[in-house]
């Protein structure tokens, strides 16, 4: 008999567990809180537009392994587009000069000795500063760790190092950013090519996935909002007495195990043994849900700017921007998106007054004019990701818990990458792979 998972939560993370499972034969019941799946990497109408936009824009690399092999696995690696070879274009914004940053095929970086291809105004010997990081200590930031400005810092690895670790990379940790930085540029120019969902976030890695589970029969349900976890064991019995303890690390206790779950509209499921639970909701509610269990409680806020208007011809998916008050400008086929990361200075700012900056540095970017302002739409998040710093990483738990029938699933558990699409897709299959990779109980 197959074995039944059942997985809150229907975010990327939720996602990928549940693909994971039912194609290693798990019969999967999937929750989900809201009336939509997707969580943070969604898609939706926006009437302001007249047009779907995405929640947030986001970008992956041709190195983030998990990412392709889910996306393959869905049937939507057709969705992910970018340039032909491994480069990213830039402009500053302030002077108006552009350049692109072409990396090498193969693993050696000899673009760094070609003028043309590394950042202007810089020598080979600039990029020796990145070595430092790759040897970094646990409880560094960036700062700490490798020099943190000059042209190359400012023209090319802050950009991509606040996507990544969506902090200030200064304060950021070291350790993140060297997983990063191993994956894509150590990786060499195979790894280094930036892809976007060219549909939309929900095209590329959500509704494929929701048709394959259920096509493979698995169960579905929105709007179902888990209240309660029941448990077994010595751990239910102490946690009742208001004895705290760790949920997750040391030896699990075959007799501890999740018994239960009861959702907002009153369902009650007992678990039966087999019955495994994969928990991949934001941490917040994971600490509500799973008692003594720490988390990241600090979190960076994101702005994305959305323009009802064509790009010009012949303009690349992804534009880095220098200099403005977003870092990432993204072209679709009837829209241009920008993005800043670590924006908590922006989302008290008027929406009207934010939308007309970013639009005149969105404008001169891609050589539009800047009167009139297309429609708009701006989107805030407070806590678009936990913030990825070194206290932070100390609080992110492991996937396995005391309880040997409950794993956790997020990119704010400790995936050893920053809070990425990478991270939450690879949680998910690691949650499912430690479900299923041990004895059936």
């Amino acid at each position: 008999m197959a074995r039944r998972v059942h997985v809150i939560g229907a975010g990327l993370a939720g996602l990928a567990a549940a693909v994971q499972l039912q194609r290693r034969g798990a019969q999967v019941v999937l929750y989900e809180a809201a009336g939509h799946a997707g969580g943070r990497c969604r898609s939706y109408y926006d009437d302001a537009l007249g047009t779907t936009i995405d929640n947030g824009n986001h970008f992956v690399m041709s190195g983030n392994q998990a990412t392709l092999g889910y996306a393959r696995a869905i049937g939507a690696a057709d969705e992910l587009a970018g340039p032909a070879s491994p480069e990213f274009s830039f402009v500053d914004v302030a002077s108006g000069r552009r350049w692109s940053v072409r990396f090498s095929p193969g693993r050696l970086p000899l673009w760094i000795f070609d003028a043309a291809a590394r950042v202007p105004g810089t020598q080979p010997a600039d990029y020796l500063a990145l070595a430092p990081l790759f040897f970094a200590k646990p409880g560094r930031t960036m700062a700490q760790t490798m020099r943190c400005d000059g042209v190359l810092w400012d023209r090319l690895l802050r950009p991509l190092f606040l996507a990544a670790l969506k902090v200030e990379p200064r304060q950021g940790t070291a350790e993140l950013a060297a997983a990063v930085a191993r994956e894509t540029f150590a990786a060499g120019g195979q790894a280094c090519r930036p892809l976007v969902a060219k549909n939309g976030l929900g095209s590329a890695f959500v509704d494929p996935a929701l048709r394959m589970l259920q096509h493979g029969g698995a169960t579905i349900r929105l709007g179902a909002r888990l209240e309660k976890i029941g448990f077994a064991g010595r751990a239910a019995k102490a946690a009742a007495h208001g004895e705290a303890k760790s949920a997750v690390g040391g030896f699990v206790d075959p007799r501890e195990r999740a018994a239960a779950l009861t959702f907002a509209d009153g369902t009650d499921i007992a678990l039966e043994p087999g019955e495994s639970v994969v928990l991949a909701v934001p941490p917040e509610a994971a600490q509500t849900l799973v008692p003594g269990m720490r988390a990241p409680n600090v979190y960076s806020a994101a702005v994305n700017a959305h323009f009802a208007v064509a790009p010009p011809h012949g303009m690349p998916p992804l534009t880095g921007l220098v200099n403005a008050t977003a870092e990432w400008l993204y072209a679709f086929d009837a829209r241009l998106s920008a993005t800043a990361s670590g924006a908590e200075r922006l989302v008290d700012m008027p929406r009207e007054a934010l939308a007309k900056t970013i639009w005149a540095e969105v404008a001169q970017a891609a050589g539009l004019p800047v009167d009139p302002m297309p429609a708009w739409q701006i989107v805030s998040e407070n806590r678009a990701a936990f913030a990825a710093l070194p206290s932070q990483e100390m609080l992110r738990p492991a996937a396995k818990t005391r309880w040997n029938n409950l794993v956790l699933a997020g990119d704010w558990t400790a995936t050893g990458l920053p809070a990425t699409i990478e991270g939450a897709i690879r949680s998910g299959q690691k949650a499912a792979d430690t479900l299923l990779n041990q004895p059936m109980n």
